[in-house]
């Protein structure tokens, strides 16, 4: 059994690269081997009737288990079983650490990868991402005693973050100047209670994700920086590239979840009341320089 974790996210992994040459019969031969490629992954999770899926399953509240329950649950994981339900299959989960999940995809070990997992046009290169079912932005917890010193963005020059090594939070961390200290898959307490005894001033993740860890964990005394919203992002499902059936697939039914309320219902489940299926009002600070 596990308990519920704050944990965070990013990936890589290769593209596929598709070459025509000479006649027309030649370009129609690769338009239908092109064809056939993106249609095979859906082709093969048909024949199975089950979905493999990669997840962490210490990352609450999207994906983790409920404390005396071996039972996984969250909103991604919730998110991925009415797809699958809709889709006519069967779905497996298989769990790995944030730095392991997108290796699962480009070694075939997992059909695709549900983690609040963030689009950027790096990864868009490399992978194929459904239509985003979450919308979002990055915030920072500190201490509560003074804020860590933080009073905007430039102030991280010097300060320690803990966060996962290749994530886009990380990445964040050392533009603005901070050295960044890496766990392994580990629960949320210990990044909070890092941050409380100063053996790290800071976290940057999600900002569903840290209000909930902090509500969960009130003992320990660390807070979001009441000024410092930041990197509006989206999170969608992370397919093999050339998947494009499947995306389609996958895609289609978010829509329809989305506007029969079921994206809504499962969020406010599980993000306290808030609805993460749509964009957010605040004003959010874009962050320049940083190819993300």
């Amino acid at each position: 059994m596990k308990n519920k974790g704050l944990f965070f996210i990013l990936m890589v992994i290769n593209a596929l690269v598709l070459a025509a040459c000479g006649s027309d019969n030649s370009g129609q031969s690769g338009s239908t081997e092109s064809s056939g490629k993106s249609d095979q992954k859906w082709t093969e999770v048909q024949e199975k009737k089950e979905l493999v899926v990669g997840t962490s399953g210490t990352l609450y509240p999207a994906s983790f288990y409920p404390e005396d329950s071996d039972k996984l649950t969250g909103y991604d994981v919730e998110i991925m079983r009415e797809i699958a339900d809709r889709l006519g299959m069967e779905v497996k989960f298989e769990e790995y650490g944030v730095d392991g999940l997108l290796s699962a995809i480009k070694s075939g070990r997992v059909d695709m990868v549900i983690n609040d997992m963030e689009v950027t046009e790096e990864r868009k290169k490399q992978f194929a991402f459904s239509d985003p079912y979450k919308y979002s932005y990055s915030t920072m917890i500190v201490r509560e005693d003074g804020l860590s010193g933080i009073e905007k963005l430039e102030d991280l020059e010097g300060k320690v973050a803990g966060g996962g090594a290749t994530t886009v939070f990380a990445e964040i961390s050392r533009h603005f100047g901070a050295e960044v200290k890496t766990y392994g898959n580990v629960t949320n307490d210990v990044y909070l209670r890092d941050v409380e005894n100063g053996r790290t001033d800071l976290i940057i993740n999600d900002y569903y994700l840290q209000s909930l860890a902090l509500k969960a964990l009130p003992e320990i005394e660390v807070t979001l920086h009441p000024d410092l919203k930041f990197h509006p992002t989206n999170s969608a499902i992370v397919m093999p590239k050339e998947a494009d059936t499947l995306k389609q697939k996958v895609n289609e039914t978010l829509k329809e979840m989305r506007e029969d309320g079921t994206l809504t219902k499962i969020s406010k489940e599980f993000f306290g009341g808030k609805d993460a299926s749509k964009k957010p009002d605040e004003e959010i600070r874009e962050i320049e320089g940083l190819d993300l």
